[in-house]
């Protein structure tokens, strides 16, 4: 009798040969890059230090195709959306100490944003372990403590043969829902060594899924089949669990309002009538939300930005939705579904009675539209019409399936709540972890995953600042990306908090003179041009339509709108 379990894949005549005869000077570099590409990586992010040497001479030897960025956090953006644009592992190769060090904060946001990102870092070499002083450079007493608390699994090869297995170990845990950057390291000995381990050919890894259990899926259908008032708040999960048509029929079959997270943009149609929108920050949006009698939020964690600041308080029954188990009923008591979100909403589809058609509220588009016009009411009362066009011309601008990269920038803030993606898994921003520098590299990122479209990067004029240096990258590469700097000539957000909280900001905090970002763009071979509120939407218009990379400069103070948590 055979059972699934005693099925071996046995190799071909060509992966014996390779077998017995691999070629030769192979090191344990080597068994990296060949352990990448027989896990389906093409494209991998990186900047080389000396102890990694041994994988970053592997790549010459090997298809895999290299995107060098000039800091390590930007190598970590750039494949924090390169994981998100394609649902792939994306490799991140770093050297130790300083350089691994300097990609904490990218990796944060990947972890803070389910981005599947493959960190394989070198470490002094083996005799240096053990957390003795022996005084190798970059020498930490224990470099994978630094990130254990950052990412999802930390992975460790000390000999060569372990190399394949840590890898596809690390591979399956960063696809493994909720997916995650990990953290791979590898001594630099072992790394540079010559090599008797077989080609690595194969590498089929098989991320376990993660079903709803189907008791609480029933509870859930029943009080969603009764609702009388159901509204539904969808997050980064449904966008990453590439579950938007599902969550559009089950919000059409019981008649519930959607809101999305700023996570979550392009999870439900902006225009559709049950679309609440992403105006989460606003008190008429929790007002709403607070009388639905069943809230089910799928994909969200309900933290600060999703909560209006924790000031949002359900009166009704919660139904969460949530892949990381941590986040489950965290912020809020639910009836907790630890689940993939596709494959719970599905479970939902086919679970909820057909008698919720005949309970639904016929005024729920008409009960929307209330919301939204009182939202657009309180906007336009704050004086607000420059901010808007400008996002208006942004939107204009940009063709519907191109993905927008955005910065945590005053612009972004308004994009939150008020751009319309148009389609899921199209705008992305740093308010996971909340980082500065995120927009340019992780758009490098998403041009290197898909040339097909032109990419927008948004920043203001400080965390531009993060990541000058990656027009050369984008000039050497010739990615197809635009971006949009917004200069006011400081940190704008931060001038708008301390004077709320102080009565005046201190200008030699919140004020930085700038260069001439046109002329610094060129000064990189990268086309550049200074725009205007007037001519933006021509001018952007005009710089993603033409290949490769490009700058277009706003000069521009935008403001905020009123917050409603503090009332």
């Amino acid at each position: 009798m055979t059972h699934d379990h005693d099925l071996v894949l046995r190799p071909t005549a060509a992966q014996t040969e390779a077998a017995l005869n691999p070629p030769p000077g192979r090191t344990g570099g080597d068994l990296v890059v060949e352990s990448l590409a027989a896990l389906g990586a093409t494209t991998v992010f990186g900047l080389p230090g000396q102890h990694a040497l041994g994988v970053f001479d592997a790549l010459r030897r090997s298809d895999l195709r290299y995107i060098g960025l000039r800091v390590e956090n930007n190598a970590g953006f750039a494949a924090d959306a390169y994981g998100r644009v394609t649902g792939e592992a994306a490799p991140l190769l770093l050297s130790t100490g300083p350089g691994a060090l300097t990609s904490l904060a990218a990796l944060q946001e990947a972890r803070a944003a389910s981005a599947p990102v493959l960190a394989i870092c070198s470490q002094v070499p083996t005799a240096g372990l053990g957390g003795g002083r022996h005084g190798h450079l970059h020498e930490l007493p224990d470099q994978a403590a630094s990130f254990r608390g950052v990412v999802k699994s930390v992975h460790t090869a000390r000999t060569q043969s372990q190399i394949p297995s840590a890898i596809a170990a690390a591979w399956t845990s960063a696809l493994t829902v909720p997916h995650g950057p990990v953290w791979v390291e590898i001594p630099q000995d072992v790394l540079l060594a010559e090599t008797s381990v077989p080609v690595v050919s194969g590498g089929d890894t098989f991320p376990e899924e993660l079903p709803p259990r189907p008791e609480l899926t029933a509870v859930a259908a029943d009080l969603l089949t009764r609702a009388e008032r159901p509204a539904i708040i969808a997050g980064g999960g449904v966008v990453r669990a590439d579950a938007s048509k599902k969550l559009r029929q089950l919000a059409e079959r019981i008649q519930a309002p959607v809101v999305t997270t700023f996570g979550g943009k392009g999870a439900f149609p902006w225009t559709h009538p049950l679309s609440l929108q992403s105006w989460l920050e606003d008190r008429h949006t929790t007002d709403f939300l607070e009388d639905a009698d069943v809230l089910l939020v799928v994909g969200s964690g309900l933290g600060e930005l999703s909560s209006n600041y924790h000031t949002f308080k359900p009166r009704g029954r919660v139904i969460q939705i949530e892949a990381d188990l941590g986040k489950l009923e965290s912020n809020h008591p639910a009836l907790g579904i630890h689940a993939d979100a596709r494959l719970a909403l599905q479970a939902l589809l086919e679970t909820v009675g057909e008698r919720a058609g005949e309970r639904t509220d016929p005024a729920a588009p008409e009960r929307v539209r209330e919301v939204l016009d009182r939202v657009r009411a309180r906007v336009a009362a704050q004086d607000l019409t420059l901010e808007q066009d400008v996002l208006a011309a942004v939107r204009k601008a940009l063709p519907p399936r191109a993905p927008s990269f955005w910065d945590m920038t005053i612009l972004a803030y308004w994009a939150w709540s008020a751009f319309d993606a148009k389609a899921p898994n199209t705008m992305h921003s740093a308010q996971g972890a909340g980082g500065l520098g995120y927009a340019f590299p992780a758009a490098l990122g998403a041009a290197a995953a898909d040339p097909t479209h032109p990419v927008l990067a948004v920043s203001g004029d400080g965390g531009a600042l993060y990541s000058i240096a990656e027009l050369a990258t984008a000039r050497q590469y010739d990615l197809n990306v635009t971006w949009l700097i917004v200069d006011d000539g400081g940190y704008g957000i931060l001038r708008a908090y301390m004077t709320d909280a102080f009565g005046t900001p201190t200008a030699t905090v919140t004020d930085l003179p700038g260069p001439d970002f046109v002329a610094l763009a060129e000064s990189f071979g990268v086309p550049g041009v200074r725009t205007s509120p007037a001519t933006l939407e021509t001018d952007l218009a005009k710089a993603l339509a033409a290949p490769g990379p490009s700058v277009v400069v706003l000069p521009a103070a935008l403001r905020m709108f009123a917050p409603t948590h503090r009332g």
